[in-house]
């Protein structure tokens, strides 16, 4: 029983280990993958393909391709296109790494760096 409860403990680590977590900071409300967010400080975490958006209780998952840079980013900045008045995220590179995030072009949102 308590070697089950260990190997959970251990493996429930290494699944937490292996995702990325980072501060990203929207200057404006916007909206990914149908959901609105305000304008404010996200918790982002990269995991495979697969990025999470996290707010407190908000809780929004996306497809993107995670990157590596030549060289580390000096900020993070959010790049995007705007279509119809909404701004479609591009990419976002995440400063003092070598982190970039390319997002499928049907993920909406605006923000700012």
């Amino acid at each position: 029983m308590i070697k089950q409860v260990l190997i959970s403990f251990a493996v429930l680590a290494l699944s937490v280990a292996s995702a990325e977590t980072f501060k990203v900071t929207l200057i404006q409300p916007s909206v990914v993958k149908g959901t609105e967010l305000k304008a404010g400080d996200y918790q982002l975490n990269l995991k495979d393909n697969a990025v999470t958006i996290v707010k407190g209780k908000q809780k929004v998952e996306v497809t993107a391709k995670v990157e590596n840079a030549d060289k580390k980013f000096d900020r993070t900045r959010i790049l995007y296109n705007e279509n119809k008045g909404k701004f479609s995220i591009q990419e976002i590179e995440l400063g003092g790494t070598k982190t970039k995030v390319l997002f499928d072009s049907g993920v909406q949102s605006g923000g700012g760096e």
